[in-house]
């Protein structure tokens, strides 16, 4: 009881000490207050900044090998991507069969649409696809069931819808069931994408038609036309990735019948490079934040130090009277400590609720919802308390050292 009574004194005079000025004490907690809003902030960015690569990264294909059309040289001039002509069905068939680490596959056929309903009309990709592609390219459906393998042997006319399309032309009713002209053919909505947003290229992912790939090369290109853009694999793992393309690899270069001396007429496309790139650079950047956060954590705990040598100085005579009556090293030691604790604390605390209101702000500037961990607040008390002792210390060690005589004898 007499230890509790102990603490509740300690505390009780560090607090009136720190009340005595107000104002000093308000500006120095402040700049803590500060500097663990900006750490907060730091954290919460980088965290939501790593998520929404995270998910770029996830959206990009279920272990994805993509078989891409390359370029053509005719007469020493050499075309551009996907002016090759070579890539075909056939090739995506030798593939599944070929290829061990391969475990699915589908073509995909692009071609420019025109979609026409009672009210309005949109012009967007169209792609021509098998049915595993959606879950290769890990896309969902919100409304319908999309095609199947039977729509894809028949070459039917059916058509779903990405949500921007949907939304073009149809608002937000329901079209599955509804027959557009696609092209000017009559086609039926079977279905309607999730909303997946954009591609790590920029891309609006959700402002497509797919059809049946059948049906994008007998109706929707000129007779003869079988070859197709890309064929794009699910490898049967994440780390048979690099192996199933260069598997790929081979196997078309023998298809093709590629000379060793000869450029390949396709290209295996890497495209989560991109978004580890920027996942690397993401982390460098939240890196070098969190380290200037750092130095203003510890330019505010020097200000609360220098508070603290200040007080020292001007209560040097109250220190060599409870010196001269008793007191102990320790205990001049633990308020002098109690008290930039309080400071750091206060402003942890404060900092905290400017940790919230602010991040509601900086979501808005940048477009994100930014949640605020709760390990960063947990953190970021425990490093103002943390400051409170360190920077406290030297002046609670030089207030506890004074020769009782002298100090009061000072003016």
């Amino acid at each position: 009881m007499r230890r509790s009574i102990g603490v509740l004194t300690l505390f009780g005079e560090a607090a009136r000490a720190v009340l005595r000025r107000p104002g000093r004490s308000g500006l120095s907690a402040l700049g803590v207050s500060v500097a663990i809003a900006a750490t907060v902030w730091v954290v919460a960015l980088g965290q939501k900044s790593a998520a929404v690569y995270a998910d770029l990264l996830a959206a990009l294909g279920d272990n994805l090998v993509w078989v891409e059309a390359g370029s053509k040289s005719t007469q020493g001039v050499r075309g551009g991507a996907k002016t090759a002509t070579s890539l075909t069905v056939a090739d995506m068939d030798a593939i599944l069969r070929d290829v061990a680490l391969v475990r699915s596959a589908s073509p995909q056929v692009d071609v420019t649409v025109q979609l026409v309903n009672a009210a309005s009309n949109w012009t967007t990709r169209g792609r021509g696809i098998a049915p595993a592609y959606l879950q290769i390219k890990r896309f969902d459906l919100a409304l319908g069931a999309g095609f199947g393998e039977a729509d894809v042997t028949g070459a039917r006319n059916v058509v779903v819808l990405g949500e921007t399309v949907r939304g073009r032309l149809y608002g937000t009713a329901n079209p599955v069931g509804e027959v557009l002209r696609l092209n000017g053919q009559p086609f039926e909505v079977v279905g309607v994408l999730a909303p997946k947003g954009q591609s790590a290229t920029g891309q609006d992912q959700d402002d497509v038609a797919m059809l049946p790939y059948t049906t994008t090369i007998k109706k929707e290109r000129p007779f003869g036309a079988t070859w197709v853009d890309d064929i794009v694999c699910s490898a049967v793992s994440p780390g048979s990735v690099g192996q199933a393309s260069a598997d790929v690899s081979s196997l078309m270069r023998e298809r093709h019948h590629i000379g060793v001396d000869q450029d390949d007429d396709f290209k295996i496309r890497h495209p989560e490079d991109v978004v580890n790139a920027q996942l690397d650079a993401n982390a460098t950047f939240s890196m070098l934040l969190r380290v200037l956060a750092s130095v203003s954590l510890l330019v505010g705990g020097i200000g609360i130090m220098n508070v603290m040598l200040a007080s020292v100085t001007e209560r040097t005579r109250e220190i060599g009277l409870r010196l001269a009556v008793g007191g102990t090293e320790l205990a001049i030691t633990l308020q002098f400590i109690v008290e930039a604790v309080i400071l750091c604390a206060g402003g942890g605390t404060f900092g905290v609720a400017l940790s919230y209101a602010g991040a509601s702000v900086i979501g808005k500037v940048v477009g994100w919802d930014l949640p605020i961990p709760l390990v960063a607040i947990a953190v970021a008390l425990g490093v103002s308390t943390v400051l409170g002792v360190v920077f406290g210390l030297l002046p609670a060690r030089r207030a506890a050292r004074l020769d009782p005589i002298d100090a009061l004898r000072s003016d």
